[in-house]
């Protein structure tokens, strides 16, 4: 819809680089470009020259934003930038197309009645995701600030970046676990025979084999068992996982494989951060890229079995009634925000290395398109699959043939790998090698985006200090996971820890953009940097429809909110008083960094007047370029001028900041 809007306005808008009519020519050779790609320069002393297109502070994913002369009065430092605009690109695309893609969009599904879901997800996608989605990488990219510092439009808004700092760490530490998981499974595919596609003894006779079956005897013992668990199932509950029945008498201790393969992920995630932004932008072609081979392949395969046909249309067909279930709509809000990874921090951190003239339009609209490509070519993978179970089960009911949660990617897609009748050890290796693909480009910015804010806080330490304490700190609180109650912890955490306050905290992250900073100053902004006037779609979402969406979803959740569980497992009260301890404690963080803005105003003014001065943009804010940010300064200048002659009552202003 929005493409259409902007068609006539994207053919003037050259090439959705900067506005000239106030950043100047870009031949001029006075004029600075922010984050203009230059050869490294170095001074008669020998070292590295700053180039004023550079001002910020930082070296990379994890060294470090902008730090505002005002608050800390210290000299800036350089910062990096990505080598490319198609190394940024690929770099979202591994980023925002990954695990929640492949590893959470089919679960979510099932346990919301397939078709059921992929309504709602498809509205919230466009109604929250691709607004928000753009809304964050403009933001990044303007003021080349991290998810902490960007808030420096409105500091009384801060903690917002914090809480979502906590959330990203709590998701960043099971996502690792994750990748062990699919380390696991890919060093299990180099078997001569693949160790899930078989039943062992001690499963008894409701165990179904994964691998080739012949037809008969398949029917024979379905008329005596009815509904049958495979032997991929078996595999990855009691073998892998070693699951226990609850966790009312402790989770166990960590699997010694799990534990090795977790360390593993976590040097490779180190080593690439290590780098920063230029390492992981050339690693980002193949973290990109060599999922979607994989994928197509398992597609054919999906489709190619007996009953896949009745699993797509499961998958696809829609359930009306099942709209005005609010479960349903916040499952989609929170796969939304797992999928395309915004409201965490990560976007904002990714962009903030742009160069300030690139054309971010264009970006948001491929991942968005490309993220939601890939959900729905994972879902019907994974429902082709269920097809078939249900098929081999002699059963119409899709959502039976296989419990859900968490670990459905690592049954259904090993299942099917087991079926292939020539060498499925090498698809299976390809495909775990995907997954761990996919948990590379995840895992690495939402870890670069912790150590952006530590650098940030904490400039003095070397950025191998803080990887390493990342990568430490991630492996212990991993081994949480890889105990036989692994999974009790992670929906526990997924919950109360990640999504409902990330839910949350979108927004207040929202009412601070569109009503503090304004939808109208934030378009000017658009403009000033990629010469785009923003769209009505644009301007109404940010403003009204998506905060609205967003919070009736979380009143609806909290007015029918019932007791979590896993699986048919219900925690014991204590846990639940852990939980929203924790989920207060991601919230609260606004009210505690708002205490600070407050103090850190003007003492000789009045407690009322310091509060409303917290909520005003820091005199820095802005182009992280001098020159630039005197041209962008001139520009707010004129547009406040311009206000004066605007009627006052409040119905017009909040009609000029939507539609100004």
């Amino acid at each position: 819809m929005e493409t259409a809007m902007n068609n006539n306005n994207n053919n003037n808008n050259n090439n959705g680089y900067m506005n000239q009519a106030f950043v100047g020519s870009l031949n001029a050779s006075s004029v600075s470009i922010p984050g203009a790609y230059k050869p490294n320069e170095t001074s008669s002393n020998g070292k590295k020259a700053v180039p004023l297109s550079s001002a910020g502070s930082g070296a990379a994913p994890g060294s470090g934003d902008n730090q505002p002369a005002v608050e800390e009065g210290q000299p800036e430092k350089q910062r990096a930038s990505w080598n490319n605009d198609i190394e940024f690109l690929m770099s979202c695309i591994a980023l925002s197309v990954g695990l929640g893609n492949v590893w959470r969009f089919p679960f979510t599904a099932l346990e919301n009645g397939g078709g059921a879901f992929v309504i709602p997800y498809l509205i919230v996608l466009v109604l929250v995701g691709k607004p928000v989605y753009y809304l964050e990488m403009l933001l990044g990219q303007f003021s080349s600030r991290g998810s902490v510092k960007v808030y420096d439009f409105s500091p009384i808004m801060r903690g917002i970046g914090y809480g979502q700092v906590l959330a990203t760490g709590i998701v960043t530490t099971y996502y690792a676990t994750l990748m062990a998981l699919t380390l696991r499974y890919f060093v299990d595919s180099f078997y001569p025979t693949l160790p899930w596609s078989y039943c062992r003894a001690e499963w008894g006779p409701e165990c179904l084999d994964s691998g080739p079956q012949e037809a008969a005897s398949g029917a024979t013992s379905l008329a005596n068992t009815g509904v049958r668990t495979t032997s991929a199932e078996f595999y990855f509950t009691n073998i892998v996982l070693r699951e226990k029945a609850s966790i009312d008498d402790g989770i166990g201790y960590p699997s010694w494989s799990l534990s090795v393969a977790l360390a593993v992920a976590w040097v490779i995630i180190a080593g690439i951060m290590f780098k920063g932004v230029k390492s992981s932008g050339k690693a980002s072609y193949f973290l990109a890229l060599f999922p979607y081979v994989v994928m197509l392949i398992l597609l054919v395969r999906a489709l190619s079995l007996p009953g896949a046909f009745d699993g797509v249309l499961y998958f696809l067909r829609p359930q009306w009634h099942k709209l005005l279930e609010p479960q349903v709509w916040y499952a989609a809000v929170t796969q939304v925000f797992f999928s395309l990874a915004i409201c965490f921090g990560n976007i904002i951190m990714y962009a903030s290395y742009n160069r300030f003239g690139h054309n971010i339009y264009r970006d948001a609209n491929i991942v968005t398109t490309l993220d939601t490509f890939t959900s729905l070519l994972s879902g019907v993978i994974i429902f082709g699959i269920l097809g078939n179970l249900a098929y081999e089960n002699n059963t119409s009911d899709i959502s039976s043939v296989v419990n859900g949660g968490p670990g459905l990617a690592f049954i259904s897609y090993p299942d099917a790998i087991a079926k292939f009748k020539v060498l499925p050890q090498l698809f299976s290796v390809l495909f775990f090698l995907m997954l761990f693909v996919l948990g590379i480009g995840s895992n690495v910015g939402m870890a670069s985006c912790l150590s952006t804010v530590i650098k940030d806080q904490f400039g003095h330490l070397k950025n191998w200090t803080i990887v390493v304490g990342i990568a430490i700190v991630g492996y212990s609180l991993g081994l949480l996971y890889l105990t036989p109650g692994g999974q009790f912890v992670l929906n526990l955490l997924d919950f109360f820890g990640a999504t409902f306050v990330a839910l949350v905290l979108a927004i207040f992250e929202l009412v601070a953009i569109a009503w503090i900073y304004g939808v109208k100053r934030l378009c000017r902004d658009v403009e000033f940097m990629i010469g785009i006037k923003t769209s009505l779609y644009y301007r109404i979402c940010w403003a009204v429809i998506t905060p609205l969406m967003m919070l009736t979803i979380l009143i609806y959740t909290l007015v029918l909110y019932e007791p979590l569980k896993y699986k048919e497992y219900t925690y014991q009260s204590g846990v639940y008083v852990f939980g929203w301890c924790l989920s207060a404690l991601g919230v609260g963080q606004v009210l505690f960094w708002a205490i600070p803005a407050v103090r850190r105003q003007p003492s000789h003014l009045g407690l009322w007047a310091r509060i409303r001065k917290a909520f005003e943009p820091l005199p820095n804010w802005g182009p992280a370029d001098p020159q630039t940010l005197k041209r962008y300064q001139l520009y707010v200048q004129e547009g406040r001028a311009n206000a004066l002659f605007l009627r006052s009552s409040i119905w017009h202003k909040i009609y000029d900041n939507i539609f100004g």
